[in-house]
C-alpha cells in the first residue's frame, strides 16, 4: 500500500490547504460585513429620498419567474440573502486575488468602484433590470457608487485585521519541504549554547 507521502499528500501541502480555505473563509466573513456597511449607505440613501428601492431588489425581483418589474412575494428575503451571498463571493474572490499582500484600503476602494462599474455599467443594464450609469439619475449614482467605495475599503480593513492575528514566518518546529519531496527541520533562531566553551 501507498503512503500518504508517496502519493504527494504531505503535510505541507495539506497545511496550505487549510490556510487557503481560512483565507477565503476570512474574505467572505469581510465580504459579509462589508455589505452590512454598504447596506447602511444604502438606507440613509432612501432614508433621506435619495434613492427610491434598493437595487438588489430590483435585481432579484427582475430574476424571479414572472413580470421583471413587478413586486413579488419573497422578494425582500431572496434580495436580502442573494445581496449578502453576492457580498461574501466577492469578498472570497479579493482575498485569493490579494494573497500574500497587505490589503489596504485605496486598493479596497478600487475593488469597490470595479464591482459597481462591472455590474451597474455591465450586466444589470444588458438584462434591462436597470438604465445604465450613463443614463440612471444623479441620486441613485451617488448612492450606489459611495455604497461601493464603503464596501471596499471595509472589506480591506477586515481582512487586514484578521490577517494579522495570523502567525507570520516558521517557528522553530517547522519544517521545510526540499525539491526532493523530503522534509527537514527549519534552522533555529536561537543563539548556540556556550556552555562547553568554558575555561
Amino acid at each position: 500500500m501507498c503512503s500518504i507521502r508517496g502519493q504527494g499528500f504531505a503535510p505541507g501541502h495539506i497545511r496550505k490547504g487549510v490556510v487557503i480555505k481560512k483565507e477565503l473563509g476570512a474574505g467572505a466573513v469581510g465580504g459579509v460585513l462589508a455589505t452590512a456597511a454598504m447596506s447602511v449607505v444604502m438606507l440613509a440613501g432612501r432614508r433621506f429620498g435619495v434613492m427610491e428601492e434598493h437595487p438588489p431588489k430590483h435585481i432579484t425581483r427582475a430574476l424571479m419567474p414572472g413580470p421583471a418589474h413587478r413586486p413579488k412575494p419573497g422578494e425582500n428575503v431572496l434580495s436580502f440573502l442573494s445581496h449578502f451571498g453576492f457580498g461574501a463571493v466577492a469578498g472570497s474572490a479579493f482575498a485569493a486575488v490579494a494573497r500574500g499582500y497587505r490589503t489596504s484600503a485605496p486598493i479596497g476602494t478600487a475593488y469597490g468602484l470595479a464591482i459597481w462599474l462591472s455590474s451597474y455599467g455591465g450586466w444589470v443594464p444588458s438584462l434591462g433590470i436597470l438604465p445604465p450609469i450613463s443614463r440612471d439619475y444623479r441620486g441613485r449614482q451617488w448612492v450606489m457608487a459611495v455604497s461601493h467605495v464603503v464596501y471596499g475599503a471595509t472589506l480591506a480593513y477586515t481582512l487586514k485585521r484578521l490577517n494579522a492575528r495570523k502567525p507570520s514566518g516558521l517557528t522553530s518546529g517547522s519544517r521545510i519541504r526540499g525539491k526532493s519531496g523530503t522534509t527537514r527541520p527549519a534552522p533555529s533562531t536561537a543563539s548556540p549554547s556556550h556552555g562547553d566553551d568554558q575555561g
